[in-house]
C-alpha cells in the first residue's frame, strides 16, 4: 500500500491523464476514476485533489465550468486545455525518466 505522500509527485499527471481520456469530469469523478483504474491502489483525498484542480486551472492546463446536474445541484466540471495537453506530454516524459531511474537503482545486484 503506497504511503499517502506517494501520489504527491504524480497527482498532476494522474489528473491530466484521466481528463485526456474521460473529459469532462467533476472532481469526485476524477477521484473515483483514479481509484478504480488503479484497482484501489491509489486514492486521492479531496484535500489534495481540489487545490490541485484549482492550481492547474490557474495555470491554464484545465478549463472548468459550472453545470447544473439533474438533481438541481451545481457541479464544476473540468477538461484539458491545449496547454494542458502539452503539459500532459511533459509530465509523462518526466515521470518516465524518474521511474526509469528508480528501476535502474532497484535492479542493482
Amino acid at each position: 500500500m503506497p504511503k499517502p505522500d506517494t501520489l504527491q509527485g504524480a497527482l498532476d499527471l494522474l489528473i491530466l491523464k484521466i481528463l485526456f481520456h474521460r473529459s469532462p469530469l467533476h472532481g469526485y469523478a476524477i477521484m473515483t476514476a483514479i481509484q478504480e483504474i488503479s484497482d484501489d491502489a491509489l486514492r486521492v483525498e479531496e484535500g489534495s485533489l481540489y487545490p490541485a484542480l484549482h492550481r492547474m486551472e490557474e495555470a491554464d492546463w484545465l478549463r472548468g465550468r459550472w453545470i447544473h446536474k439533474p438533481n438541481g445541484r451545481r457541479a464544476r466540471i473540468y477538461e484539458l486545455s491545449p496547454a494542458g495537453k502539452k503539459q500532459l506530454a511533459a509530465e509523462e516524459a518526466r515521470w518516465n525518466h524518474v521511474t526509469a531511474a528508480v528501476n535502474r537503482v532497484l535492479r542493482m545486484a
